[in-house]
């Protein structure tokens, strides 16, 4: 055990047989469970309505979830030598969600729907809204409009540039069009009410915090962005990334959908937000993003590669809107 966590973990009222590293943290074998020592990478002030959410949560029945541990001084963060400050989380023996495995694909569809139903109450702590997503989207084609700018004055152009600029116009008016159905959708209304009714979202429930446990319970870790939000905006980032990994197989996205909405049923208005959002070229932007604030002089085979795989996936997510929305660009 190296001397930073061995001062740390003194502060909590457990007794640890052994650690081991893991994915930026440490795992703790105790007298408590499996435990995870994890150094703070949050704003400090969004630590108490974490706490908050998940004894909520606890008292609700949902007890799979990686709720913190107070240091013997009631605490809800432990300082090391060095100042670093850590918080220690009740952990799960399991593994990450198989996105190969489509049952459990829907398992974790559902569980999200069953969390939704019961993350909705006032917070005593202040939790941040999420971000209007209308503006977010024209910040985004401001931003792939000075991408492009810088582009055209780079000569010679790489094999990054090259494909980028090729794109841009398909791929824009792809962007383009998701800011206009946003802003003549009840999207508006239905985030105020969401902010006011007390609507949580986990902020990132993806298949890597998903954990599948002996016996068939499921999970769900790191909630750390969680925020008030329409709800639906965590089922999007949900489908969204799954998706993206199946190449937008229609079929799989239906079920998955039907999934989470046999827990909890989907407003028109909600389908009507999931369309929209998918049709933003999301993953064409992250990848702008990334390069304009990376060393260009140097873009590596696997950038050229992710840019290929957004633009050929591209006519794989109109189909996919298409069957499943009956959409119509």
């Amino acid at each position: 055990m190296q001397e930073y966590e061995l001062n740390v973990l003194e502060q909590y009222n457990i007794e640890v047989s052994g650690t081991r590293k893991t994915r930026g943290a440490v795992l703790c074998d105790t007298d408590r469970g499996m435990m995870l020592l994890k150094e703070v990478k949050v704003s400090e002030r969004r630590i108490p309505a974490l706490y908050e959410l998940h004894e909520y949560l606890q008292e609700q029945g949902y007890t799979w979830t990686d709720r913190l541990m107070l240091t013997k001084e009631g605490e809800y963060l432990a300082s090391s030598e060095e100042g670093k400050q850590y918080l220690l989380k009740f952990w799960f023996q399991g593994r990450e969600c198989d996105v190969k495995k489509p049952a459990e694909l829907l398992t974790a569809a559902g569980n999200l729907a069953r969390l939704h139903v019961l993350m909705r109450y006032e917070p005593k702590n202040a939790v941040t809204p999420g971000a209007h997503i209308g503006e977010e989207y024209l910040r985004h084609n401001r931003e792939l409009k000075k991408v492009r700018r810088f582009m055209r004055g780079i000569s010679p152009k790489g094999a990054f540039e090259t494909v980028f600029l090729k794109y841009y116009e398909q791929m824009y008016q792809w962007a383009e069009m998701a800011v206009r159905q946003i802003e003549s959708s009840d999207y508006d209304k239905i985030y105020k009410e969401s902010i006011e009714s007390g609507c949580m979202t986990h902020g990132e429930y993806n298949y890597h915090n998903i954990l599948m446990l002996p016996g068939g319970q499921i999970a769900v870790t790191n909630f750390e962005k969680f925020k008030r939000d329409l709800q639906v905006e965590d089922f999007y980032y949900f489908l969204r990334k799954v998706m993206e990994k199946q190449g937008w197989k229609v079929r799989l996205g239906d079920n998955i959908i039907n999934a989470y909405s046999a827990v909890r049923p989907l407003a028109e208005e909600e389908l009507k937000y999931l369309q929209n959002r998918l049709c933003y070229p999301e993953k064409f932007w992250k990848i702008a993003d990334s390069y304009y604030r990376s060393n260009k002089a140097w873009i590596s085979a696997k950038s050229i590669e992710k840019l290929d795989v957004a633009i050929r996936q591209t006519e794989e997510k109109k189909r996919f809107l298409e069957e499943i929305f009956a959409f119509r660009p």
